[in-house]
């Protein structure tokens, strides 16, 4: 079962001046939902992100400027660090953590500059919204291992990809077609498709809708004369 991270709620003071600092960011404003003056819902989603943040009236209890760690993770906090300047947000100068990310443990937590010996997860620059919450950017160029979830599908395909697995799909069904039984294509197609797209090989795949279509759809071999 998929569970993703979907929202973060924020505590903010004034709507509107949240509203107008997210705007600035270059967020995507997904909702702006008032059902009475008692209670308002603004939805922001930071760019490329599948998470996003809520805030609003009548949303949380928490005091205003109580979210101090927000982190963004971004390929180039000094790329990412000049566009929020561009955009107009005060921006911390690049840093790491003497040590470690995230160690606020040991005095005097932060250390100007990136990470001495540029590794990934370790240099940062930081942020607030108008209320004092806290964004961290965090430049993640490499992943650990361990650190992604194997697809559970297939990625979507563009126009093209698509053409050509068509294009493919349709040669082998004519080999197919020509020594089988007469048979609706669109179940062989669909058969080898989805083998093609699970990482299967051409061959592979056409065994496998080969196989589909005598044990589901019980399409046999016509006899050779």
């Amino acid at each position: 079962m998929d569970m993703k991270l979907e929202v973060i709620v924020i505590p903010v003071s004034d709507v509107d001046r949240a509203k107008a600092f997210y705007e600035k960011l270059g967020f995507r404003l997904d909702i702006d939902y008032a059902a009475n003056e008692d209670f308002r819902v603004i939805q922001f989603t930071p760019p490329r992100s599948e998470a996003s943040i809520i805030f609003g009236e009548g949303v949380t209890s928490a005091k205003s400027g109580s979210a101090n760690i927000l982190v963004l993770a971004v390929d180039d906090v000094d790329v990412a660090r000049d566009d929020l300047i561009a955009h107009g947000v005060k921006v911390s100068d690049v840093f790491h953590y003497a040590g470690g990310p995230f160690n606020n443990a040991v005095e005097n937590p932060r250390v100007g500059g990136r990470d001495p010996q540029g590794r990934s997860y370790f240099s940062f620059a930081s942020f607030e919204d108008p209320d004092g919450n806290g964004w961290l950017l965090q430049e993640i160029t490499t992943r650990l291992r361990g650190r992604e979830w194997k697809l559970t599908r297939a990625p979507a395909m563009d126009v093209a990809t698509m053409a050509d697995l068509l294009h493919e799909t349709e040669e082998h069904h004519g080999k197919y077609e020509k020594t089988h039984a007469e048979h609706h294509w669109w179940d062989w197609y669909a058969a080898y498709m989805n083998a093609r797209e699970g990482g299967s090989t051409p061959e592979q795949a056409s065994a496998a809708a080969e196989r589909y279509m005598a044990e589901v759809k019980h399409v046999v071999a016509r006899k050779s004369v």
